[in-house]
């Protein structure tokens, strides 16, 4: 009776792309006596080190061909992988047709992600599609029972400790862990061709998509304490800067409402280009509590900040550029959970390693606010995918409906509101004055509730501030979508706006701008909404 739970390696078949730690973990092998196969550039590496190796060619006695396409596809290396040992039927074809045992493969993919991402063409990119490899693998990977699989030189350590403490063995718990992996690996491999192959057909949305994401981390919970979390990245040719590309300089450990909050701030201040100036974000619970331009990043941050003090207690910080020492100061005079921004300089980082919890994450740059992408969402049984809010309202995109004209500044302050609105849940109703938020309603069932919340937020911040007047007194305002009736308007009307900006396209719209001229506001169309839900 054969014992399933450990299994001697006594034959091995290596063939990577990846060279790293390679010649290690050969001549490991060679030295616990395992006969090594390779093939083209993986046998000469292990050849070049001093350690014994058999070609593949040698192996099956049929050499490679067509550029190397053929060369593992063959019944000595996949009769060898998948034979069952305790198969007398298996067992007498082997010998039947000299076919020898496999015990470890050993194959990590052509590199076609790779090449992808560093813009190659077509035809280069299907050169990189691995056919024998994903073959091999599935084989070993069906008869883990009796195969041990190895796809990422990571694993390398773990199948030399169970050989070293097993006498020459893999134990049966590594060989179902590599083996989904290895499952794993093929299907993100093929969901990553498929993908771009896709893509390169000008197809958004093919009859079957495919998510490939690899895990960054265990996450300690999900937005609750009793849910499951962890953390993956996806795979992608031009990886959009943010929470999944920066590097964390210090702080705990993310947790899964950290990531989605501080994924929300980075979003939207990468709406402001640097290069028109400072702007800064404060997020609590992915929605922003206070947005603002500035001179520079400490008067944006105090601006923003000014908006709802009690809110950004605990909040996420995000800057459009870099973080300098000042405004690092004033950041830490408040309770913060993460700062994210592109960079930062010494004196800042000096300062905020003062605070040894806070997390400070570097992304290298901002997202690209027009870039092209999809969203995914999970509905019961499904899915949702939609093309990413990339729409951007300029000056030249607005059409005055109303009597008075906006003035110069009420334009720079209701373009700046509606790129807010696209980053706050519906109904959203954004108050702006000089470049800064003065109240922000979200989420709210009906907007004019969201009216009246973003009003009372105002107020209850001027109080905090110690003003005799509320801040939304000469403001602008902006909703998402239009106002189905008057009251939404009236109630910004009764806050103190001069000026009102929202898509329009209401049929009460005749009746929402003769109550904008009554009050003497400017009012503008965009004829596009930003819903977020």
């Amino acid at each position: 009776m054969i014992d399933k739970t450990l299994t001697p390696i006594k034959r091995a078949l290596l063939s990577v792309s990846d060279k790293t730690g390679l010649v290690e973990f050969g001549k490991f092998l060679s030295d616990q006596g395992v006969e090594i196969l390779s093939t083209g550039g993986s046998a000469k590496t292990l050849a070049d080190a001093g350690v014994p190796v058999k070609e593949v060619a040698e192996h099956t006695s049929f050499p490679e061909m067509m550029d190397g396409r053929v060369k593992t596809l063959h019944p000595k290396i996949h009769g060898g992988l998948l034979a069952l040992r305790d198969n007398d039927d298996h067992l007498s074809s082997m010998d039947d047709h000299d076919i020898g045992l496999i015990d470890l493969l050993v194959v990590n993919l052509y590199p076609f992600e790779e090449t992808v991402e560093r813009g190659a063409d077509f035809t280069t990119c299907i050169e990189n599609i691995d056919i024998g490899g994903p073959a091999m693998i599935r084989s070993a990977a069906k008869n883990h029972v009796f195969v041990t699989v190895v796809v990422e030189a990571e694993d390398y350590e773990d199948v030399m400790v169970s050989i070293k403490e097993n006498n020459g063995t893999t134990t049966e718990k590594l060989r179902k862990n590599l083996a989904a992996k290895a499952f794993a690996r093929t299907g993100s491999y093929d969901a990553a061709i498929s993908s771009w192959f896709a893509a390169e057909l000008g197809n958004k949305y093919p009859d079957r998509i495919n998510i490939t994401a690899k895990k960054r981390q265990s996450l300690r919970y999900g937005e609750n304490p009793h849910q499951d979390a962890a953390f993956y990245v996806s795979r992608s040719s031009n990886p959009r800067k943010g929470v999944a590309t920066a590097k964390q300089v210090q702080g705990k450990e993310l947790s899964y409402n950290n990531l989605n909050d501080t994924d929300a701030a980075f979003e939207l201040v990468s709406e402001f280009d640097p290069a028109d100036g400072p702007a800064v974000a404060i997020i609590k619970h992915a929605n922003p509590c206070g947005v603002a331009r500035g001179a520079n990043y400490i008067e944006a941050y105090n601006k923003a900040l000014l908006c709802d003090q009690t809110s950004a207690f605990g909040g996420i910080i995000a800057l459009n550029g870099k973080l300098d020492g000042p405004t690092a100061r004033e950041i830490t005079k408040v309770f913060t959970e993460v700062v994210i921004a592109t960079d930062a300089d010494d004196a800042a980082l000096e300062i905020m390693s003062a605070k040894k919890n806070l997390r400070l994450l570097l992304t290298g740059g901002i997202a690209d606010p027009r870039s092209v992408g999809q969203t995914i969402r999970n509905v019961a049984g499904g899915y949702l995918a939609q093309s990413r809010d990339n729409g951007k309202v300029t000056q030249a995109d607005l059409k005055v409906v109303t009597k008075r004209q906006p003035s110069e500044q009420e334009l720079k302050d209701m373009l700046f509101a509606f790129t807010v609105c696209k980053h706050v849940k519906s109904n959203a109703i954004i108050y702006v004055k000089n470049g800064a938020t003065v109240g922000i309603g979200a989420g709210q069932m009906s907007r004019v509730d969201s009216a009246k919340t973003a009003v009372r937020k105002g107020l209850d911040a001027s109080e905090a501030a110690g003003l005799k007047n509320n801040m939304t007194e000469g403001s602008v305002v902006a909703s998402d979508a239009f106002f189905p009736f008057v009251d939404g308007l009236l109630s910004a009307a009764d806050a103190g706006v001069t000026a009102v900006i929202q898509p329009g396209g209401s049929i009460r719209d005749n009746e929402i701008i003769a109550a904008a001229d009554a009050k003497g506001l400017a009012m503008v169309f965009t004829g596009m909404r930003h819903f977020r839900h």
